[in-house]
C-alpha cells in the first residue's frame, strides 16, 4: 500500500497637575516675576529603543535573498544557501534538496527563478534594546501585484555579519495580522515564551500544534485555539490518518525532539501578539500484520531507497504562525508550512535477507 505524505513548503499618558506643574524648559514664576525651569522626573522621557534596522535596510536583505536563494537553488548548493538560511528554513530547504537529489534525472522539474515583490511588501521592524538578538519580519508576496500571503522571519547572524531567513509561513488568508505600529512605522517585539501578559506562549502554542496532529485536539488543542483553516486542517490530517490503511495497518502522529526553539512575537494593536515558532513531529505508518508490506513512494526514495517496509516513521520539520490575545481567550493559528525532512523504517523479511 502507498503511504500518501504531505509536504509544503511573525496615547500619550494624560498630564494633570496645578497650573505650576512644568515640563522640561518650562517652570512657574519666581517671587520676583521671573520664569524658573524645574526638571521633574517625567521631563525627560526614555529615550526609545533603536530599531533592529531600516526598512531600506531590510529591503536590501530581502533582495539579497532572493538573489542568492536562485542561485542556491539552481543547483542545489548547500554551503551557498547557507548563506541566506538557517533555523528550520534551513533544514526544510535542505530535505528538498535531498528529495530532489533521490529522484531520477527525468523526474526532476526544472527550477524557475523567482522573486519576492518588494512593492506589496509589508515589514514589520521592532524597537530592541541593547543585547536583545536583531530579527524583523515580512509580509511577503513571490507574485508581483499579489498582496502578501507569507510571513517570513529574518534574523542577524552576528557572527557572520549578515541575515539570514529562519522561517516562513503560507498564511491561509491574505487578511494580515494588525501588528501595533509607532508613529516611525516600527513594532514593538514582546517576549513570546513565558509572557504572561499574553493567553498563550511559544510553549502553550507548539503543545496544542503537537496536540492537534496526535489526538485531533482532544488534550489541548482546541482548547488553546478557536476554530480556523489552519487549526481545522491538522485536526483532519489526524482523522484521516486513522482510516488510511483501514485493516491492513495504522498512521499514527506523535511530538519530536524539538532543535528549533527559537520564537519571535511582535505587538499586535488588540494588546495581543503575534507570535511566529517552531515545532517537530513525526507520523509512523505501520502493517497490520505479516505478510503486508508499504512501497515507499518516489518521494521517499532518497531516504528508503525503493526498498519495501513494515513501517516507516517520517519526521516533519513546520513553521507556525498564530495570534494570540491579551487576554484568556482562545488563540488563532493562521498558518503553518511542513516539511518532510527524515524517514526509516525496517525492510520486510526478504528484503532484510538480502542485505
Amino acid at each position: 500500500m502507498e503511504s500518501p505524505i504531505r509536504t509544503a513548503r511573525r496615547t500619550l499618558p494624560l498630564l494633570t497637575g496645578a497650573a505650576c506643574l512644568a515640563l522640561a524648559l518650562t517652570g512657574c514664576a519666581g517671587e520676583d516675576g521671573t520664569a524658573q525651569a524645574r526638571p521633574t522626573p517625567s521631563a525627560s522621557a526614555s529615550p526609545k529603543p533603536d530599531p533592529a534596522l531600516s526598512a531600506a535596510q531590510a529591503r536590501d536583505v530581502i533582495t539579497r535573498y532572493s538573489k542568492i536563494n536562485n542561485e542556491a537553488n539552481t543547483d542545489r548548493d548547500r554551503r551557498q544557501l547557507d548563506m541566506v538560511e538557517d533555523g528550520p528554513l534551513y533544514a526544510m530547504s535542505i530535505s528538498d534538496y535531498t528529495e530532489t537529489d533521490g529522484l531520477p534525472a527525468k523526474d526532476r522539474e526544472p527550477y524557475k527563478p523567482w522573486a519576492y515583490d518588494l512593492a506589496s511588501a509589508k515589514l514589520y521592524i521592532p524597537r530592541l534594546a541593547d543585547g536583545q538578538e536583531r530579527w524583523f519580519a515580512a509580509a511577503l508576496s513571490s507574485e508581483k501585484g499579489k498582496a502578501p500571503s507569507r510571513l517570513a522571519v529574518f534574523a542577524e547572524q552576528p557572527q557572520h555579519k549578515r541575515w539570514e531567513m529562519v522561517s516562513v509561513v503560507d498564511l491561509d488568508s491574505q487578511k494580515l495580522p494588525d501588528v501595533a505600529l509607532d508613529r516611525e512605522g516600527y513594532a514593538t517585539a514582546v517576549a513570546a515564551d513565558g509572557n504572561k501578559q499574553l493567553a498563550a506562549d511559544a510553549d502553550l502554542l507548539r503543545a496544542a500544534v503537537l496536540d492537534n496532529f496526535a489526538t485531533g485536539g482532544t488534550n489541548t488543542g482546541t482548547k488553546v485555539f478557536a476554530p480556523t483553516k489552519a487549526s481545522k486542517r491538522q485536526i483532519k490530517v489526524h482523522s484521516e490518518a486513522a482510516t488510511r490503511f483501514g485493516d491492513k495497518g495504522t498512521s499514527v502522529f506523535d511530538g519530536a525532539d524539538n532543535r528549533f526553539t527559537d520564537a519571535y512575537a511582535l505587538k499586535t494593536a488588540d494588546g495581543g501578539a503575534l507570535v511566529l515558532f517552531s515545532h517537530t513531529h513525526t507520523q509512523t505508518d505501520a502493517v497490520a500484520h505479516p505478510g503486508l508490506q508499504i512501497n515507499p513512494g518516489k518521494g521517499d526514495r532518497a531516504w528508503l531507497h525503493d526498498v519495501p517496509r513494515m513501517s516507516i516513521r517520517y519526521t516533519f520539520v513546520c513553521n507556525d504562525a498564530a495570534t494570540v490575545p491579551a487576554k484568556a481567550e482562545p488563540s488563532r493559528l493562521i498558518g503553518y508550512t511542513c516539511a518532510r525532512t527524515d524517514a526509516s523504517g525496517p525492510p520486510v523479511p526478504s528484503w532484510s535477507h538480502r542485505a
